[in-house]
């Protein structure tokens, strides 16, 4: 019996949500799954998707519709990463950035005019934005980054470099995070095209490699006074995109858990040995009913969680808890389900090994594993050990 579902969290959702589900999984299963292995083979970023997610609704799902949005709650975003993430993890991060980290910063700490001008366009996938936190010597600490702006005739100067950075190769505008002279980190939005502005894309990755990779380097780059994010200011501008993003990544981890669950349960059906179905074996058994009592721990975290977004209750550290928690969970369903597949499940014949794959990237960003641990620790103590 193929159930996902064993504590009827569906019924806790409302029928839009219900719908908003199966027309984002359905994409996944017709569009993404076919071809995506092919694309992680080949180390390439399958561009065709982003106005594919346009027309589907995925990115800025809970912006307002005045400015393009959908106008949709938390819980129907959460969902929306789920079902991508079914598909891949690569293409989860695509819609991540473009909704948490360049929509909603814009939507946030933008003036009237940045949103009119840049918010319907990245709706639609016509315009596909990244975001720029991490340099090369400042991940987990990013209150020591070192990009810094300074004013000039007509605007400012941009100065410094950003890694890791999702879609940058491709990306058409960035949400830049630099020090200002003052000290304080300040938000900007730099457009490709502007001179000094350019975007290597970082090559030989075994994760995600759907995703586009690369690089933001600033060299004496001019950003008008109208490209700066007015209530951008301060680090903790930045962490709140971060904590925005997380939430998707808690239930996109869900989504590979799920997909993973579902192929090792099919195939210990099908397989036989001894002249039985695997799914016979006492030991295979074990490791699926633990598989899925620790999906269904996590799909009520994330359902918790976003109703407390819903309700603009959740805390950094709650989110903190539920994208370490749920990643976590998924990188070990996915090992799980690569033990029952055996010598198939490294293959490109079934997800399992791409998904782990891309896992063991979706755990170290927006927030390593062990950072998330420490964020708590701190709640719990009221002592930070990463300071």
């Amino acid at each position: 019996m193929l159930t996902t579902d064993f504590f009827q969290i569906e019924e806790l959702l409302t029928p839009e949500q219900r719908l908003i589900t199966q027309v984002v999984k359905e994409f996944s299963d017709i569009e993404i799954k076919p071809v995506i292995e092919g694309y992680a083979q080949r180390a390439e970023f399958p561009i065709q998707f982003v106005k594919k997610f346009g027309e589907l609704g995925v990115f800025g799902p809970t912006i307002p519709k005045e400015y393009g949005g959908g106008g949709l709650d938390y819980l129907s975003y959460g969902l929306m990463c789920q079902e991508i993430e079914r598909g891949d993890s690569s293409m989860r991060s695509t819609v991540s950035v473009q909704s948490s980290l360049v929509m909603w910063p814009i939507y946030q700490f933008g003036s009237e005019e940045q949103k009119r001008k840049y918010l319907p366009g990245l709706a639609t996938g016509d315009i596909l934005g990244c975001f720029g936190l991490t340099e090369p010597d400042h991940g987990s600490d990013p209150g020591g980054l070192k990009t810094y702006i300074s004013k000039t005739q007509g605007g400012y100067l941009l100065n410094g470099s950003k890694m890791w950075i999702s879609n940058a190769p491709f990306a058409d505008i960035a949400i830049v995070w630099a020090r200002n002279e003052d000290g304080r980190v300040q938000g900007v939005i730099v457009e490709r095209g502007m001179p000094g502005f350019s975007t290597p894309t970082i090559h030989g990755k075994w994760s995600l490699r759907a995703s586009s990779t690369g690089e933001l380097v600033f060299d004496k780059v001019l950003i008008p006074k109208e490209n700066i994010l007015p209530d951008a200011l301060g680090l903790k501008a930045a962490l709140q995109c971060l904590d925005h993003a997380r939430y998707g990544v808690a239930w996109g981890g869900i989504g590979v858990a799920l997909d993973c669950y579902e192929t090792a349960l099919r195939y210990s059906g099908e397989r036989f040995q001894f002249n039985k179905p695997i799914s016979s074996f006492q030991l295979v058994q074990k490791k699926l009913a633990e598989m899925l009592t620790e999906i269904t721990k996590a799909q009520l975290l994330a359902w918790r969680l976003g109703i407390l977004m819903n309700e603009g209750r959740a805390t950094t550290t709650q989110i903190s808890m539920a994208k370490r928690n749920n990643v976590e969970m998924a990188l070990a369903v996915a090992r799980d389900a690569r033990q029952i597949l055996g010598a198939m499940g490294i293959t490109d014949s079934f997800p399992i090994m791409r998904h782990m794959m891309n896992l063991e990237s979706v755990t170290t960003y927006e927030g390593t594993h062990d950072i998330h641990l420490l964020i708590l620790g701190a709640e719990i103590t009221g002592n930070p050990a990463f300071k």
